[in-house]
C-alpha cells in the first residue's frame, strides 16, 4: 500500500517560492495582494516568500500600485532580472547569428559573425571573443547558461553533436571552446527542435501540447512535441524527414546523403528549380533566401492571375506528401510549417497544403504558417536557456 507523504515545510517553501517567481516572471511586476489571489496563498505566507526572496536578491521593490494607496500591500514586487544572464546561438554553415539575454528572456544585445568557406583554426575563438564582447558591451560580466541550436543529431545520452552531412570541423570547435568559458553551462540542441519550442512556447502552436513543425529551408527537418514534450528518438534522430523516401524523387535517400528523400522535393535548390519551371525568377545559387524570394514572388503574382498560383499548388503538393507521411505515424492533428519557406509562404501556403493534406490522409491535420518568425532557433535557445537558469536560481525539478 502507498502512503501520501505530507510535504516538509522547506518542500513547501520552496514550492511556493517558485510558484510566486513564474508568476513575477511571466505577469510582470505584482502587489502582495495580486500574488495572493493568484496563488491562493494566505497573507502572512505571501509576506514571508516576498521577504526571503527579496533576501536572496531575486525580488526586489520597484514601485506602488495606485497613488492613493499606503502600505506593503500596494508595493510593486518585480523579478530582478540581471540576477543572471544568459546568451543564445544559432549556428549555420555560414556563420552564427547571437543574443545576450537577461533572465526575463530581454535581449541586450546581439551580433552576427560571418564565417566564409570551411571557417579557419581561429574562428572558434572569434566567435567566442565576439561574444564576450558584445556581453560585456551590455554591461554583462559573465554568462549563467549558453544555449546552442546547431544542425545535426544531438545524442540525448552523450549530449555530442553527430552531423547526418558534412558540417563544418569549426562547428565541434566552437562547443569545445564555449565549454571553456568558467562558470557557464553550455546546453546544446538541434535548431529545428529549438524552433519547435518557440513555435509551442510563443508562437502558432501556443494553444497545443501535441504537433509537429516542419522547417522547411535549405533542407528540411521536423520538431515533434507530444503531449508537451519534444520528442528526440533513440539516437537523436526524430524529425530528420530530409530522409524520408517519397515518390517524386530521382532515387531513394542513403545513410550518407538526403538527396533522394524528401529534401529533394522541398530544399531550397528543388523549390528554385519548380520555380523556374513556372516562370518565376529564381536565383541560381538555389539557397534558403533564394528560395524564400520566390516563393514570395509567386504570391506577388497571384493578384495578376500570373503562374503563382501553379506553382504554389506545386509546392503544396510536395510539402503535403511529406506531411502526410509524418501524420500517419505521429497523428499530430496539426503541423506548422516554419523555416524560410514556411515564413515566407505564411497562410497562403498552409491552407493549400492543409487541403492537399486532407486527400492524402484520412487524419484531420490542421496546416498553419509559422509565427515565431525568422529568429525562431534564437528564440527556442533563449527559452531553453532561460529555463535552465531558473531551475538553478528557482530549485524547479
Amino acid at each position: 500500500m502507498t502512503t501520501a507523504r505530507t510535504a516538509t515545510p522547506s518542500t513547501a517553501r520552496a514550492i511556493n517560492d517558485r510558484l510566486a517567481l513564474n508568476l513575477l516572471l511571466e505577469q510582470g511586476p505584482l502587489t502582495a495582494t495580486e500574488l495572493r489571489d493568484l496563488t491562493g496563498l494566505s497573507r502572512p505566507t505571501v509576506a514571508d516568500l516576498l521577504d526571503r526572496l527579496q533576501r536572496t536578491g531575486l525580488v526586489a521593490v520597484v514601485g506602488e500600485r495606485g497613488e492613493q494607496r499606503r502600505g506593503p500591500n500596494a508595493r510593486l514586487y518585480a523579478l530582478v532580472a540581471n540576477r543572471a544572464h544568459l546568451a543564445a546561438f544559432d549556428v549555420r554553415s555560414g556563420g552564427v547569428s547571437l543574443v545576450v539575454a537577461d533572465l526575463a528572456g530581454r535581449t541586450l544585445a546581439a551580433a552576427d559573425v560571418p564565417v566564409g568557406g570551411g571557417g579557419s583554426p581561429d574562428t572558434a575563438g572569434r566567435i567566442v571573443r565576439t561574444l564576450l564582447d558584445t556581453a560585456r558591451g551590455a554591461g554583462v560580466e559573465r554568462l549563467h547558461t549558453v544555449a546552442v541550436g546547431a544542425p545535426g543529431l544531438v545524442d540525448p545520452a552523450t549530449g555530442r553533436l553527430h552531423s547526418t552531412g558534412a558540417l563544418p570541423a569549426w562547428h565541434a570547435e566552437l562547443l569545445t571552446a564555449l565549454r571553456e568559458l568558467p562558470g557557464t553551462e553550455v546546453i546544446l540542441e538541434n535548431e529545428v527542435n529549438l524552433a519547435g519550442r518557440a513555435e509551442y512556447r510563443i508562437g502558432a502552436a501556443r494553444d497545443r501540447d501535441t504537433f509537429v513543425l516542419m522547417w522547411l529551408g535549405h533542407s528540411v527537418g521536423a520538431a515533434v512535441i507530444l503531449d508537451g514534450r519534444l520528442r528526440r528518438g533513440f539516437s537523436g534522430g526524430t524529425g530528420e524527414i530530409c530522409f524520408l523516401p517519397v515518390p517524386g524523387t530521382v532515387g531513394l535517400p542513403s545513410a550518407a546523403s538526403c538527396e533522394g528523400g524528401f529534401h529533394g522535393l522541398v530544399g531550397s535548390a528543388a523549390i528554385c528549380d519548380l520555380a523556374r519551371a513556372h516562370r518565376l525568377p529564381a536565383d541560381p545559387s538555389g539557397d534558403a533566401a533564394a528560395a524564400e524570394a520566390a516563393v514570395r514572388a509567386a504570391l506577388d503574382a497571384l493578384a495578376d492571375g500570373g503562374p503563382g498560383g501553379p506553382f504554389l499548388d506545386a509546392l503544396a503538393e510536395r510539402i503535403a506528401v511529406g506531411a502526410a507521411g509524418v501524420c500517419v505515424v505521429l497523428d499530430p492533428g496539426c503541423v506548422v510549417l516554419g523555416g524560410e519557406i514556411g515564413r515566407a509562404g505564411g497562410a497562403e501556403l498552409a491552407g493549400r497544403v492543409e487541403r492537399r493534406l486532407a486527400e492524402l490522409s484520412p487524419l484531420r491535420t490542421e496546416v498553419r504558417a509559422g509565427t515565431a518568425g525568422g529568429g525562431a532557433v534564437l528564440a527556442g535557445a533563449v527559452l531553453t536557456a532561460g529555463d535552465a537558469v531558473r531551475r538553478d536560481l528557482f530549485g524547479e525539478p
